[in-house]
């Protein structure tokens, strides 16, 4: 009740900033919200200043450290792009570490707590949790995270590690798993860890939101802070070049190297029995959309590009976990509207628990990032982390 209770505030909460509710309360707590903006962007231009002129000093694990992140909450698409760099440098040689938070895992079991309790161990003396090893998956979607989780499975010579602290995860990564290079997923704003390479990730159908930081908008520091970047993702590219958000991007950063992509669908796959599918198969077929993440409408547009026709959709709050009677549920209201096949996401996928009963078949579509520009700089960049 809880979960549902703060995802049905996050859905309201959205469309109060996005602007589609209107009204006196709406317009009050946009207001509010406004005021809040202001004073979360100066503790965040205070915090930002601290590191820079080290006042507040960022930790060095005297290896490679290479963040990923946005400047806006979700919604990019960063998990294939870490996936893209992660294979790229442990093709290179190198032993890869991804470091993640690991937002909405569960917690550690009951038993485990107790006994951090009563022996006096301190959050930062307890262990990351290991979701691969780099040669077994050790955890599942739940107590690993989704994002983790969907890693650590597409990336089976890759570690991967989830902990709040990813100092002392990365340090754990070195002594225990041997690592020599780290990606910190989602570390733009993360910087008690030094970072050698930032790169930042801009969704070219949102780029900046509305301009504001969080909460009225969905910024998580202002956009002048795009100068730290040293390499630029435009994801979601139409392949045009993208010349207005560029000329948007050089008037705040002008050094860093900017490549374009897009998420490319390459197949489906049954959720459950893991068999794969051509992209042909929705073709002129009735099909359902189910999913929560950051931005469905790019996900149920890509499944009409296909050829599907959509005749049902749900969709969930971010990183929903879901639960048997949902996707009942779904199925049984795919199947009244005559849907032929239900299509969900990946990153949905891994939240799904296990259900005997399939009258419709649960499909999620794989996509993976395609370099539309710059992939010279992008081999350039991948040749200096590695030494090459």
């Amino acid at each position: 009740m809880a979960r549902t209770s703060r995802e049905k505030a996050e859905i309201y909460l959205l469309a109060v900033v996005s602007g589609r509710l209107r009204g006196l309360g709406p317009n009050l707590l946009r207001f509010v919200l406004k005021w809040l903006s202001k004073l979360y962007s100066f503790i965040m231009n205070v915090r930002l200043a601290l590191f820079e002129h080290r006042i507040i000093r960022s930790k060095t694990l005297g290896c490679q450290v290479v963040s990923i992140g946005n400047l806006t909450v979700g919604g990019t698409g960063k998990t294939p792009v870490v996936e893209v760099f992660a294979r790229a440098l442990q093709k290179n040689g190198r032993k890869v570490a991804i470091l993640s938070r690991g937002y909405m895992k569960a917690e550690d079991p009951f038993s485990e707590r107790l006994l951090n309790l009563l022996t006096f161990k301190t959050p930062r003396q307890q262990p990351p949790r290991i979701v691969s090893d780099g040669q077994r998956l050790l955890l599942d979607s739940e107590m690993g995270g989704d994002e983790p989780y969907m890693l650590a499975s597409n990336l089976p010579d890759v570690c991967v590690l989830v902990d709040k602290d990813r100092v002392k995860s990365g340090r754990y990564a070195i002594q225990k798993l041997g690592c020599d290079t780290l990606i910190l997923d989602d570390g733009f704003q993360y910087l008690r860890l030094k970072h050698r390479v930032e790169i930042v990730l801009i969704d070219r159908t949102n780029p900046f939101d509305n301009g504001y930081v969080l909460p009225r908008g969905l910024l998580r520091e202002s956009v002048r802070h795009l100068s730290r970047a040293t390499f630029i993702f435009i994801t979601k590219s139409t392949g045009d070049g993208s010349p207005d958000l560029r000329q948007q991007i050089r008037a705040l950063n002008n050094k860093a190297e900017i490549a374009e992509c897009r998420h490319t669908p390459r197949h489906f796959q049954e959720v459950y029995s893991g068999d794969r599918k051509p992209l042909a198969l929705i073709q002129g077929l009735k099909v359902a959309a189910l999913s929560g993440i950051a931005s469905p409408r790019g996900f149920e547009e890509s499944l009409e590009r296909l050829g599907g026709e959509l005749v049902h959709r749900k969709r969930f709050a971010d990183h929903h976990r879901y639960t048997q009677q949902e996707i009942l549920d779904m199925i049984n209201a795919s199947r009244d509207r005559g849907a032929q096949a239900i299509i969900t996401t990946e990153k949905d996928a891994v939240r799904f628990p296990w259900i005997e009963r399939r009258d419709i078949p649960l499909y999620f579509l794989r996509v993976e990032i395609e370099l539309l520009s710059g992939e010279e700089d992008f081999n350039a960049l991948i040749s200096r982390i590695c030494f090459k």
